[in-house]
């Protein structure tokens, strides 16, 4: 499996489709772009198309997950946590293929 949510992630995904009108049709389509200070962004969006040509499709906790192919040769192994503390809160990625990362 290319890339993983975490339970609360997953949580999250939901919560965000439900409050937005986003209908259960609606992907969680996760990709990389390039940027960065390590070179790439992790990106992470809704869309209702999936091209199985071109598309790996993912079920993880109830969250229907879209990967194209092409970012999924560096997300291999990832995992989408959902972070919350009083600071900040938000999506983090563990990804094990990352050589840097940015601090």
């Amino acid at each position: 499996m290319a890339i993983k949510l975490s339970e609360r992630a997953a949580e999250e995904v939901k919560r965000f489709q439900k409050e937005n009108d986003l209908g259960e049709g609606a992907l969680l389509r996760v990709g990389i772009a390039a940027g960065g200070c390590s070179g790439f962004n992790y990106v992470l969006n809704f869309d209702n198309s999936y091209d199985e040509k071109v598309d790996t499709k993912y079920d993880c906790h109830g969250v229907a997950v879209v990967v194209d192919k092409k970012s999924a040769l560096y997300l291999d192994g990832t995992t989408v946590d959902w972070y919350e503390s009083l600071e900040k809160q938000g999506f983090t990625f563990v990804n094990p293929n990352a050589v840097k990362t940015c601090g």
